[in-house]
């Protein structure tokens, strides 16, 4: 811990938290008086005073040479022996996540930067009983997702006040690691969460300017990734692009946490999602996100990287490893054949399986001029042949209960029903009981009975919570924030 908890490491994140934080709050606040807005019936468009920005033609930098073949990414948890995994698995890129798939505990956050640090000077290695975890000579390019703006990080404060998580993350980790990065041919690179739009991502860049004016580092080091993962991001793809200007390399179909923006976001509009496994990629309004991103990408000269396939392999049935993996090939056909550049996977076995679906380093050149954006194609949210079913509502119960004990007892990414899940899929579970007890397909007797019936004395922490939050009367922001300070 003393060596990534330096006076010097410290005494950068308080610089960050102090000429960052007051405007971070002021963005915290305009996203409320967002909702409220939404709530009041106003629907989400592309910003008229940015309509230059969208019509002029502009391209970002190449990306460097380490991230211009993204076709599979592997993503995890900042755990040591994942990590190991990850960056030995075959992908191209590993994401190490302080975000979804980290439960935040003060041993988790410190004990990752500590794993960065290593993998970065490949010291990292694990010792486990007869086995030895250690990292081959070919590993994937490493790429940090820090918290999302809305996480605080109260095991440290800054003038008597949480300081921001995203701040906590990015500081420790780019004051630590950057310039070992770049002199190792690679770079601080780092994937962004949660942003709900251009505003947001210009904060983004001026951290990534100071940190870069602090450390001494070309304007330009520093690379970002951006999570589109909101449903008012959807609208603003050019401008967060434009804002982030020379630090950004490409855009990533958030595809779980979207589905959770558009349930939070849009609930007062009167829309009702089906069961989870209905709400594919190939209806028709996660078909306009996708396009809109892969054609926003390629006309600005950045990689557009696909959604993930979650599904964990199983030792014990074969039947299902084959039905699975034939759905993770579909998928990954459909996304090469969109434009995608790459795609995301969670366990290494899918590595190959994704790998053969994208036949080039990329295809910036596919610049999908057949589409055009569409707020009302964004907005319809019909499912052809969508239903809600108790079956749903029960997989929702099970699914966010077993994950929220998993977070609550330090563990960020677990595997429920052969499906590696997070926060993402926890957050669409419990909005969804939430909606469809407001819409009134179940009432709050059929969600006590269900919770009952799926899990009987089992977790009982993490089922009071689920129970308090998918049955209050107003929509709560973030489960996490919520859960926060029941943990370590």
């Amino acid at each position: 811990m003393t060596e990534i908890l330096t006076p010097e490491a410290l005494a950068f994140v308080e610089r960050l938290q102090r000429e960052l934080g007051p405007e971070r709050e002021a963005l915290l606040a305009a996203r409320a008086e967002r909702q409220r807005a939404l709530d009041a019936g106003e629907r989400p468009a592309f910003p008229a005073e940015t309509a230059e920005v969208r019509e002029a033609e502009w391209k970002v930098p190449p990306a460097p040479p380490d991230l211009r073949d993204r076709r599979v990414e592997i993503t995890g948890p900042v755990d040591r022996k994942m990590m190991i995994n990850a960056l030995n698995s075959g992908a191209n890129v590993f994401m190490a996540d302080f975000e979804d798939a980290c439960s935040p505990t003060w041993s988790n956050v410190v004990e990752g930067q500590q794993n960065v640090h290593d993998a970065v000077r490949r010291t990292i290695s694990l010792e486990a009983g007869e086995k030895r975890y250690a990292l081959n000579d070919e590993i994937a390019t490493l790429v940090v997702r820090p918290r999302g703006w809305h996480l605080p990080e109260r095991h440290f404060e800054v003038d008597g006040r949480a300081v921001s998580a995203s701040l906590f993350d990015f500081g420790v980790c780019v004051f630590h690691n950057a310039r070992e990065q770049l002199e190792r041919g690679t770079g601080p690179y780092f994937y962004l969460p949660k942003l709900e739009g251009r505003r947001e991502a210009a904060l983004w860049r001026k951290a990534f300017e100071l940190a870069e004016d602090e450390l001494v580092l070309a304007r330009g080091s520093i690379r970002a990734t951006v999570l589109i993962e909101t449903i008012l991001a959807a609208f603003e793809l050019d401008e967060i692009v434009y804002e982030l200007r020379d630090h950004v390399t490409a855009l990533n179909a958030g595809r779980w946490d979207y589905i959770f923006s558009l349930i939070k976001k849009l609930h007062a509009h009167g829309d009702v999602l089906p069961d989870r496994p209905q709400v594919t990629m190939t209806v028709p309004f996660m078909r306009a996100y996708t396009d809109a991103l892969v054609r926003t990408c390629h006309r600005r000269g950045a990689h557009a990287i696909g959604g993930m396939a979650a599904f964990i392999p199983s030792r014990r049935d074969p039947e299902v490893n084959e039905l699975a993996l034939a759905k993770v090939r579909e998928d990954k056909v459909r996304e090469a054949g969109d434009g995608f550049d790459g795609t995301w996977v969670a366990h290494p076995d899918l590595v190959p399986v994704a790998y053969e679906q994208f036949e080039r380093p990329n295809q910036l050149e596919n610049l999908r001029e057949d589409v055009e954006p569409d707020a009302g194609r964004l907005l319809d949210l019909a499912v052809p042949g969508g239903e809600v079913t108790e079956d749903g509502l029960r997989l929702n119960v099970r699914v966010g209960v077993r994950y929220l004990d998993a977070w609550l007892n330090g563990t960020g990414a677990a595997a429920i029903e052969n499906l590696m899940e997070d926060v993402a899929t926890a957050e669409i579970s419990r909005s969804q009981v939430w909606q469809w007890v407001r819409a009134g397909i179940f009432g709050e007797d059929d969600v006590r009975r269900v919770l009952a019936e799926e899990l009987g004395d089992e977790a009982p922490e993490a089922r009071e919570l689920f129970e308090r939050i998918a049955l209050t009367d107003e929509f709560v922001e973030f489960l996490t924030l919520e859960a926060y300070d029941r943990l370590p």
